[in-house]
């Protein structure tokens, strides 16, 4: 795939609506994420949302360096591509937010708006998703600040482009049909959600704000799921009509190289299960700038972007990252893997959820065929994924196994912590003697069923 450099005058107005877009921030107050740190068992949690996900290198070894001060430095990249930092206390939050203003870092309040992390770079790209957000947020700027809007409101702005937004569900969305058209729906992702409008960028604006006022209306908390359909037509007698035409999931991986215009690269890195040291990620950084690097972009996917290496310094880099921990290859294994901060990093988690994925991926590849997540919880609070997967969650007792499910979720099997390896190696060797020729393991496992995985597990 290529990916064409910006132009000289399309890099200049980027950098015009970076600084309107700091000076914006600015004027609006703290990022909410690091005024509401969320506790967990290793201490408390931010979750930071930087404008347009994009940060430069410099930027991004500063957080690493507070987060190893102020937290246990331990950060994570979440599936829909936010930015977490681990371990923090009481007293120590403040000086992490004083380092992060320092370092002109821009955390936008209201609720986190999700980007195209390939945003006016990608040629592909449709229109640009960054000039849409800063448009939502000036526009809509006390609507989004209401404090009767859900916590976790979900919005997306999806330009188009290589490395589009179809994938990840929200709970408005608003997707670029043309260079000039803006579709806006809800609930669901690029094929789920529901069309509401479409229109340009002032009629979309204008319907995400209905949206709003609508949720805010009906009570704090209420999610685009809880609106009644025939509430949602009275807002927008035109919906009706809009055209299905679903988008569907980007192309590209997120791991792995793409090449711009003038011969320089854009490197995916995705951190081992999501999850890097202060230490390793400043390591990392040091030698992409110091290789030529420009910029990073979050990405959906927990993973990141590194911009602009020249191409003759990419090998090198693939070798770092992996001494690191970090993968920039497609079609690894740890990609189907979601994985929490495990026991020694989170004081809830029974096992060590990272030690446990790697015997899983040598004992049962199997499992790997990209038809299914596994899902590793430390404890049933399943904080690394809030989709239904295969789960393995700890406890007091040992594991508890879920065919397709939440961590929370009763287990279909229990499993006593010392028979972990033997079930690995049982389940992994049902798989193979039962999956029909062209039959996915997500397929095999449903028809087994619970049943047939039990009986599987306490053959001796």
């Amino acid at each position: 795939m290529n990916i064409k450099a910006a132009k000289t005058s399309e890099r200049t107005g980027e950098a015009d609506l970076h600084d309107r877009r700091a000076a914006e921030m600015r004027r609006r107050g703290a990022c909410p994420a690091l005024a509401a740190p969320m506790p967990t068992g290793d201490g408390l949690l931010v979750r930071l949302r930087p404008a347009g996900g994009a940060l430069t290198l410099s930027q991004f070894a500063n957080l690493a360096r507070s987060a190893a001060v102020h937290g246990n430095g331990i950060l994570e990249i979440t599936a829909r591509g936010n930015l977490q930092i681990r371990g923090l206390r009481a007293e120590t939050v403040g000086q992490l937010a004083a380092d992060i203003d320092a370092a002109g870092i821009i955390m936008p309040d209201g609720p986190a708006i999700e980007t195209s992390p390939l945003h006016g770079i990608d040629p592909e790209e449709i229109s640009d998703a960054a000039v849409m957000e800063m448009a939502l947020r000036s526009t809509l700027h006390d609507l989004l600040a209401s404090p009767r809007l859900a916590p976790k409101l979900s919005l997306v702005v999806d330009g188009g482009g290589s490395f589009g937004l179809s994938a990840v569900s929200a709970d408005i969305r608003v997707a670029a049909q043309s260079h000039t058209d803006w579709l806006v729906a809800i609930n669901g992702d690029g094929e789920t959600a529901m069309p509401v409008a479409i229109g340009p960028a002032e009629t979309a604006i204008s319907a995400v704000g209905e949206i709003l006022s609508l949720l805010a209306t009906l009570g704090q908390g209420r999610r685009t799921r809880d609106i009644d359909p025939a509430l949602l037509r009275a807002r927008f007698p035109a919906m009706e009509g809009i055209p299905s035409n679903p988008s569907r999931a980007a192309g590209i991986q997120l791991a792995g190289t793409h090449r711009l215009e003038d011969g320089k690269i854009i490197l995916g890195v995705r951190p081992e299960f999501g999850q890097m040291r202060a230490s390793d990620l400043i390591a990392l950084l040091d030698l992409a700038k110091a290789l030529g690097a420009t910029a990073i972009r979050l990405a959906p996917g927990r993973g990141f972007f590194l911009i602009g290496l020249p191409a003759d310094t990419v090998p090198p880099m693939q070798i770092a990252a992996a001494g690191h921990g970090f993968s920039t290859q497609p079609g690894e294994n740890t990609e189907h893997i979601a994985a929490c901060a495990g026991a020694g990093a989170c004081g809830s988690a029974f096992y060590e959820t990272r030690t446990l994925a790697r015997r899983i991926i040598a004992a049962a590849p199997a499992l790997f065929d990209g038809s299914l997540t596994l899902h590793l919880s430390g404890c049933a609070k399943g904080c690394a994924h809030a989709r239904p997967a295969l789960t393995l969650t700890g406890s007091a007792e040992g594991y508890g196994l879920i065919l397709n499910g939440l961590a929370a979720d009763q287990p279909d099997e229990r499993i006593a912590g010392g028979r972990i390896d033997f079930a690995i190696e049982r389940l992994a060797r049902s798989i193979e003697d039962n999956k029909d020729a062209g039959e996915s393991t997500a397929a095999c496992l449903t028809r087994l069923g619970a049943t047939g995985v039990s009986k599987a597990l306490r053959q001796e």
